[in-house]
C-alpha cells in the first residue's frame, strides 16, 4: 500500500517530514501559524485524509495539507467561513448530506455511499480530506467501505472502525461495511 511505502522512506524527502510535522499540534508552519488538526484527524492513504467538521482554527493545518477536495457527509449546508476558506484556496466542495446514522431508525444511503467513494478513489481529487460532523459514523461506514475495495479484512476494517467511534460504534455501521459490494467500483 503507498502509505506503507512512503512513511518507512529512509530520510523520507519533505513529503514525510513535512506529513510527520502535521500530525504534532503546536507546531508552526512556515507563516508562524500553529498547525491544528480537526479531531479525529488521521491520514487514510497517500493523498487521502479524514477528520472530524474543521473550523478556522484549523485552516492553516489545512492548508498545509495542499488540499484539492474535501468530501462533506452532513445534510447540513457548509458554513460561509468555510465556504470562503475552500475559495481562497482552491480547493473542491463535493456535499453528500447524510443523516446521521443513529440505530436503529436510520439507514446508511448505499447509493451515496458508492458515489462518495468514486470521488475519493479518483486521484484527481487528490490530496483530499473526508469529514462528517464528528469524523466517527459517516465519515467511518465510508472509509470502511474503502478499506474493503482495498481488500482489507473485516477484523481490520472493524478495529479501525473502532479506533474513531470508540464506545459509539455502532452495529448498524458495521453491519452496512459488512455487507456493501465493492464489485461495481475500480480502484
Amino acid at each position: 500500500m503507498k502509505l506503507d511505502q512512503e512513511v518507512k522512506q529512509e530520510g523520507g524527502g519533505d513529503m514525510c517530514r513535512n506529513r510527520t510535522i502535521k500530525f504534532v499540534a503546536g507546531k508552526m508552519d512556515v507563516t508562524g501559524d500553529e498547525l491544528c488538526p480537526p479531531v479525529n484527524f488521521s491520514m487514510v492513504d497517500y493523498g487521502i485524509y479524514r477528520s472530524s467538521f474543521p473550523d478556522s482554527a484549523n485552516f492553516s493545518f489545512l492548508k498545509s495539507l495542499g488540499l484539492r477536495s474535501i468530501v462533506y457527509l452532513c445534510r447540513e449546508t457548509y458554513p460561509e467561513h468555510n465556504l470562503e476558506f475552500l475559495k481562497s484556496n482552491r480547493i473542491k466542495l463535493f456535499h453528500f448530506g447524510m443523516e446521521g446514522t443513529k440505530e436503529p431508525f436510520v439507514d446508511i444511503p448505499e447509493d451515496t455511499i458508492r458515489e462518495a467513494l468514486k470521488v475519493v478513489i479518483d486521484v484527481r481529487n487528490h490530496p483530499l480530506l473526508i469529514h462528517c460532523k464528528r469524523g466517527k459514523h459517516r465519515t467511518g461506514c465510508l472509509v470502511g467501505c474503502l478499506r474493503k475495495m482495498q481488500r482489507w479484512n473485516l477484523l481490520s476494517i472493524f478495529d479501525e472502525y473502532h479506533r474513531f467511534a470508540a464506545a459509539k460504534a455502532r452495529l448498524s455501521d458495521q453491519r452496512f461495511m459488512e455487507q456493501f459490494d465493492t464489485s461495481s467500483l475500480k480502484r
